[in-house]
Order: C-alpha cells, then sequence, then structure tokens
C-alpha cells in the first residue's frame, strides 16, 4: 500500500495508513452505520491487517482494512465511508489503495449490494452468497452423531489440527487468526471421527452478543452437530452466524431462532480459491475476514 498521503479530486480527502490511534474513530464510524461492531471487535480485526484511512479536515470519513495470509491470499473488508462523504469515490480510492502489490494474489471479499458495483468494476467476480443469521438462540435437541462420531471439547494440543482444517476449507492459511479466536473463545468444539479431528466451531463474543463461527466440517450433517451444540450453550442469548447459502442449512439455521437479517455477496478477485474437498467452511468467522 501506499506509505505517503494521497489526496483524490480537489475535496480535502487524504488517504494515510491507519494506525491504532485510529479504532475509537473507525468504530464510531460503523456505529453510524448501524454495524455492530465493538472497539473490542475493530482492535482484534486491526491486530491482523494493514489498513487505509480517509481523512478530511482531520476527521476520519472511511475506513478500509486488507488481511495477507500468506503470500498469495488476502481478504478485503471493513470497507466503511461516511453518508456525508458517500458519493465522491472515496470508497473507489479506499479499495485502490489496497490493492495495490495484490495483483498476483486471489483477494477475497464479502460484499453489501451497495458495494457490489465497485467491487466488480475493480475486477471481482461473484462466487457465491453468504446469509447472515442472528437473534435469540433457543434451547435445541442436539443432533445424534453417527457411528463413530463424537462431539467434544477443544484442547490446547487440537490447535494444529484446527489451524489445519480452517486452511483446508478456507483456501488460505491463517493460523495465527485461528489461535488468537480458539485463546479468546467462550467455547471450541470439535467434531471426532474415530479420534480424528474432522471438523470444528467456535463461540465467541461478537458485536451485539456472541457469534458462532468459524464452522468447518466434512458435510452438511456434521455442521448441524457443532451449529446444535454450540447454539445450545448460548440458549438465551443474542447469538450471530454467517452461513453459506448453498450450505442448505438456511431453514435449519432459522429453527433455532436465528432469523435471517442479511446477505452478502462472496467475490474473488484472482486466481479461484483452492478448498480441500474434503472438509467445507460452513460459517465464516466474520464477514471482513471471511
Amino acid at each position: 500500500m501506499a506509505e505517503t498521503p494521497a489526496t483524490g479530486p480537489d475535496d480535502g480527502v487524504v488517504l494515510r495508513a491507519m494506525t491504532a490511534a485510529d479504532l475509537p474513530a473507525a468504530e464510531a464510524l460503523t456505529a453510524e452505520q448501524r454495524w455492530p461492531h465493538r472497539l473490542a471487535d475493530w482492535a482484534q480485526a486491526f491486530g491482523h491487517a494493514e489498513g487505509v484511512v480517509a481523512e478530511r479536515d482531520g476527521e476520519i470519513v472511511g475506513t478500509a482494512l486488507r488481511w495477507r495470509w500468506g503470500p498469495r491470499h488476502a481478504t478485503i473488508g471493513l470497507v466503511v465511508v461516511s453518508p456525508v462523504c458517500q458519493g465522491r469515490r472515496i470508497g473507489h480510492r479506499l479499495m485502490t489503495a489496497l490493492l495495490q502489490d495484490l495483483d498476483h494474489c486471489t483477494v477475497l471479499l464479502h460484499a453489501t449490494s451497495e458495494g457490489r458495483g465497485l467491487y466488480e468494476r475493480l475486477g471481482f467476480v461473484r462466487t457465491g452468497e453468504l446469509r447472515q443469521h442472528q437473534g435469540i438462540a433457543q434451547p435445541t435437541a442436539l443432533v445424534a452423531p453417527g457411528p463413530g462420531r463424537r462431539l467434544r471439547p477443544a484442547t490446547e494440543a487440537d490447535l494444529p489440527a484446527l489451524q489445519a482444517l480452517d486452511a483446508a476449507a478456507r483456501g488460505m492459511p491463517r493460523p495465527a487468526l485461528i489461535e488468537e479466536i480458539f485463546r479468546e473463545a467462550e467455547a471450541t468444539v470439535v467434531l471426532d471421527e474415530d479420534g480424528q479431528a474432522r471438523g470444528f466451531a467456535i463461540l465467541r463474543r461478537f458485536g451485539r452478543g456472541h457469534a458462532i463461527g468459524p464452522v468447518v466440517a466434512p458435510e452438511a450433517e456434521g455442521a448441524r452437530l457443532l451449529i446444535a451444540h454450540l447454539t445450545g450453550l448460548s440458549a438465551g442469548r443474542f447469538t450471530r452466524v454467517d452461513i453459506d447459502f448453498d450450505s442448505g442449512l438456511a431453514e435449519w439455521v432459522e429453527s433455532l431462532g436465528l432469523q435471517r437479517v442479511g446477505i452478502s455477496v462472496t467475490m474473488v478477485r484472482g486466481a479461484p480459491l483452492v478448498c480441500d474437498p474434503r472438509v467445507r467452511l460452513f460459517s465464516t468467522v466474520t464477514q471482513a475476514m471471511g
């Protein structure tokens, strides 16, 4: 990314690298858009990211972050422009700054309907759809595991296997991110098959309450096992899960008290993601980080 301030048209807007001191202003910007991110959520995201802010008259009016996952993969998110400054191509300028030196990378993002046109003009193509479900989690009967399967709490010894499962399912390596959310999680459950970790899911604090994600499993039945278990732990509390629409889990997730409240489009720029067909990412860590 550019290391020196850059101005666009003669509108007084300057782009610069984001710093930790900008996080309260960034949180206020997302709150203005009614996004649920707490300051703690911003801090966790920024801890793994490079960011750009758009500043006008000393006030932050836009943000955008990118996460580099190894030498050939990245995700982009938290692209936000204040409503009073929209329509001035600030989002385009932020994205252009983030995409510098990523031409050799596969870049993933989740687009709102408002942002999709911009991302298409920058070379992103639609690859899927993500559904945001949230609400007060309801107690639910646990799904019975099949022969040789069981759910168990994750331990420290499982961490390398969880990192490998996430990399295989997402198609990009994110070991530091998975380690951090594992250590901060309220609960992490492993889908064990004949003594081997075949999937996992994490319940953690996020936004207005709790979030379930990532959820990694070999098939939809395994994902239901994991989500039902964590929804039961979160019963009576505000809970969110962002699921891949092609998973076929949407109607079932609504039966857990988590109603659909939003849709975003999964988009990729560059070579397609290469994921292990033996495992699948059913729920993201966050829409921003993928």
